[in-house]
């Protein structure tokens, strides 16, 4: 049946690629991961829609940048769609910004700051896709994208375009309609306001610079690891729990920053796995609470 997928798939994705055993450590940030049985890279809606129709039954993950996500060392079982350049286009008309999924968030800042347009800076330094903001409302320095998304176009996995405004798309904290239902994120359109270039410019450089003095950028990471508990910080629960700087392997809480985990350079996932198990744990069992992750993990992992 595999063989036979991978053909159809090659029949219809004519302008985009496929392949079998592809290396998942190069689609994520941490920089770890093992083989996607198939990988298809469809070029365009249409081949988006065809390869949706081949796949009914079968077990497959749609992703974006790879900048939340941890894939198991043992790779994964069924097909990995990919939505990459066809997917990538942003349009300005007046105020908005129309964005497909597969754009970069710091590509859609940049395009915001040349056109004279503030509201996007918070996410210039998101090391992630438009798609996969949405999906989780990637936010960060108070900044979400709920306050800047006004209308989202969705594929439903029966090849259906279907439409929602911002009310629908039950934006909440790392959360949204994606998560209660089966939609694929095709664009949306981001509204923002006209400002001053040299003042975009400066937020953004002032944001970078925090970041940079803050964040572990030199390491491959997924970002925050965890989400913020209610009525707490996760980097600051980390800490007093005595695991800053804590290591599985080549896996580390980052000393920079607690919230972060990293990958030192020759960390497995099952190493970044480990870790995360055994932070949550012990942020349990010693201040008692419970730590939820932002990172999505694909695929088998030993507990």
């Amino acid at each position: 049946m595999k063989k036979e997928l991978v053909h159809e798939l090659s029949c219809v994705l004519i302008g985009g690629r496929v392949s079998t055993k592809e290396p998942m450590s190069l689609h994520t940030t941490f920089r770890t991961g093992g083989a996607a049985d198939i990988f298809a890279e469809p070029s365009d809606i249409g081949e988006l829609k065809k390869a949706l129709e081949l796949l009914k039954g079968e077990p497959f993950y749609l992703i974006g940048n790879g900048s939340n996500l941890l894939v198991s060392d043992k790779g994964i079982r069924g097909v990995v769609l990919h939505l990459t350049k066809g997917f990538d286009h942003i349009k300005v008309e007046g105020n908005t910004i129309i964005c497909g999924s597969a754009a970069t968030l710091s590509q859609i800042a940049r395009v915001a700051l040349d056109n004279s347009l503030s509201g996007f800076e918070f996410a210039a330094g998101i090391p992630g896709s438009l798609g996969g903001a949405v999906v989780m409302n990637a936010g960060a320095y108070d900044g979400e994208m709920r306050q800047v998304v006004k209308r989202v176009t969705l594929l439903d996995y029966e090849g259906r375009i279907v439409q929602k405004n911002v009310e629908e798309m039950h934006f909440a904290y790392r959360h949204s309609l994606l998560k209660e239902e089966r939609f694929i994120v095709l664009e949306a359109l981001i509204e923002l306001q006209k400002g001053i270039p040299s003042d975009i410019r400066n937020k953004m450089n002032d944001l970078a610079a925090r970041r940079r003095e803050k964040q572990p950028l030199e390491y491959p990471s997924a970002g925050s690891t965890f989400k913020r508990p209610n009525g707490y910080f996760a980097a600051k629960l980390i800490q007093d729990a005595g695991l800053r700087g804590f290591c599985v392997g080549g896996a580390q809480v980052s000393q920079k920053h607690c919230g972060f985990v990293i990958n030192r350079g020759n960390a497995t996932s099952a190493d970044i796995y480990k870790l995360i198990r055994e932070v949550q744990k012990r942020v349990r069992d010693r201040l008692g609470v419970t730590l939820e992750t932002e990172v999505i993990c694909l695929g088998e992992f030993d507990e």
